[in-house]
């Protein structure tokens, strides 16, 4: 049976993941500083910082999602180097300490595979949007080299969202006008639901995507792409 690790599991696109690998049989493990909330036979939880908390031992997982994230938008001017190395550590460097730390085991698995995430200002600027797309280019640049360095055995992706309606979004999208005119600012004049991200990890997970390696997927309304 498969068996996923699902890294920031407790809310938003990370605990969509879980509800959705369960409904299809699998058994989930979610390292998380809170709880999921949900209740399932098949889900194993430890809440635990992955940033400064000792990562538990676990066994028979052939994959792995890093869902942490962050969203500190300000102007250059008033950013900080610590604004800087925190969206970093939270982005790149815990990736790499959760990867670091379970990849033997998932390498001695069928259909291993591992899913991170990137954001929509990396392949677009986008005003404010300084430290978190230069943390989540160095995402994007790991999601490549891991998946050359460990294939044939490891499939490795990356998903790039837009703004999605999650808890850590809701500082953002604080009312009903302000969702109408980010809405507008996308091709198909909507913003992604916290369902729409998951599906497409959910399918970079399955061995529908047994070919997909080292590949940035840009779900984003058509933002990053087209011009209308």
């Amino acid at each position: 049976m498969s068996r996923v690790l699902v890294i920031g599991g407790s809310r938003g696109i990370g605990n969509n993941i879980i509800k959705e690998q369960l409904s299809l049989g699998k058994e989930c493990v979610s390292v998380s500083r809170n709880s999921s909330g949900i209740h399932d036979n098949n889900l194993q939880e430890f809440n635990v910082d992955v940033i400064s908390g000792e990562l538990p031992d676990i066994d028979n997982i052939n994959a792995l999602v890093y869902c942490p994230g962050s969203i500190i938008l300000k102007p250059f001017s008033q950013i900080t180097e610590d604004d800087y190395k925190n969206d970093f550590e939270i982005n790149v460097l815990g990736a790499v300490r959760c990867i670091k730390k379970y990849i033997s085991i998932i390498k001695s698995h069928e259909n291993a595979s591992m899913v991170l995430f990137s954001t929509v200002a990396v392949n677009q600027g986008m005003p404010f949007h300084s430290s978190v797309s230069v943390a989540k280019a160095g995402v994007e640049g790991l999601s490549k080299t891991l998946a050359a360095e460990f294939a044939p055995k490891v499939r490795v992706n990356c998903i790039a969202p837009t703004l999605t309606k999650t808890d850590l979004a809701s500082r953002i999208l604080r009312n009903e006008r302000i969702e109408e005119n980010i809405a507008n600012k996308h091709p198909l004049k909507r913003i992604c639901e916290a369902e729409d991200i998951s599906s497409m990890a959910t399918f970079l997970l399955s061995e529908k995507a047994k070919s997909i390696s080292g590949q940035i997927l840009r779900v984003d309304g058509g933002m990053s792409t087209l011009k209308i």
